[in-house]
């Protein structure tokens, strides 16, 4: 009798903890929770529900428990789901300007695409999303630089990509990128990779050194070169009909939970790739099947001068002037 009534205790607890909060925000992503983005959605969770003192309940669900990755956009417009943060290519159709992250070589090291992100650039690009009324762009979070890899000749200069196969993205700035230097891109699903890879369907892919790993592609793949020659990041934006809901303190608690999510996703996406380098060196080393390719100073001039025509195919896209404040933020 007295487990029974401590229980009825705990749930009538439960029930009033969930009646307290005002608001429900529920968070979808694609990816594990033990990804650097997976953690840092569990830490915004936190710190949200903290900074509002429970006045919103936030609920996350990662691996696609609630929406798959061509399904969220639709349902963060309907509010079925109040915050989500796809890739950066996932919002090219409503702000073209997006592609300048697909730009060869635009970004010198990580510092200098964070004060990209953080400055006037990334607030341009957020505005032209927050025009569209559908959804607010919070902030940006890092998957990290592309490098290329394949099972074909080592890249090292851009001669060497010359006539082989390479799976991309859908995107213009990425098809222009590998024509540019004679490659001949083929847009494929990501899910499709590993067996394309392996099939030869194509010999070749660029990705950071997270998705290079967790998805094995060093098993397809002969070579990998250091290049950082592209990005890969994602754009955490929230239902534009929930954030108009909430009242300006519960929106500054967000926007500071979010800040703080941010440089904790960015710390924990750093560490991620210093411990795969380390796997992958080991896995070249024990193995002797990848060839682990660092590139000097003056093999990437070589690659950004045969890539420096693609800027030019975009001018009119993304624009002249937003490409040079990119270049030019210090």
């Amino acid at each position: 009798m007295k487990k029974l009534v401590i229980g009825t205790i705990a749930a009538a607890m439960l029930a009033t903890a969930g009646l307290a909060a005002d608001y429900v925000m529920k968070v979808s992503h694609v990816v594990s929770d033990s990804t650097p983005k997976g953690k840092a959605a569990a830490f915004l969770e936190k710190r949200i529900e903290e900074l509002t003192a429970g006045k919103i309940d936030v609920q996350v669900f990662p691996n696609s428990q609630l929406y798959g990755d061509g399904e969220e956009m639709k349902a963060l417009v309907m509010d079925n789901v109040q915050l989500i943060m796809p890739s950066l290519s996932k919002f090219t159709s409503i702000a073209p300007q997006m592609q300048l992250f697909d730009l060869p070589f635009l970004f010198k090291d990580k510092d200098h695409l964070y004060k990209v992100m953080d400055g006037e650039v990334g607030d341009i690009l957020k505005s032209k999303i927050d025009a569209k009324k559908q959804m607010i762009a919070l902030d940006y979070w890092d998957a990290g630089f592309k490098h290329f890899s394949t099972n074909a000749k080592p890249i090292v200069l851009p001669e060497d990509a010359a006539g082989h196969k390479y799976r991309i993205q859908s995107s213009k700035v990425l098809e222009a990128q590998f024509k540019a230097v004679s490659g001949n891109p083929q847009v494929l699903p990501f899910s499709e990779v590993y067996s394309a890879l392996q099939q030869g369907v194509v010999e070749g892919t660029e990705n950071p050194l997270s998705n290079f790993y967790t998805k094995k592609f060093n098993e397809v793949q002969t070579s990998l070169t250091l290049s950082s020659h592209g990005y890969l990041g994602y754009l955490v934006v929230m239902s534009d009909k929930f954030w108009k809901k909430l009242p300006k303190d519960l929106q500054a608690n967000v926007s500071q939970a979010m800040k703080e999510a941010t440089a904790f996703e960015r710390e924990e996406s750093a560490k991620e790739d210093e411990k795969i380098m380390a796997e992958l060196k080991k896995y070249a080393a024990d193995t002797k099947k990848l060839e682990i390719i660092e590139l000097t100073p003056e093999q990437k001039q070589e690659w950004k001068k045969a890539m420096a025509v693609v800027y030019p195919q975009f001018y009119d896209v993304i624009g002249e002037d937003l490409i040079k404040k990119a270049i030019d933020t210090k």
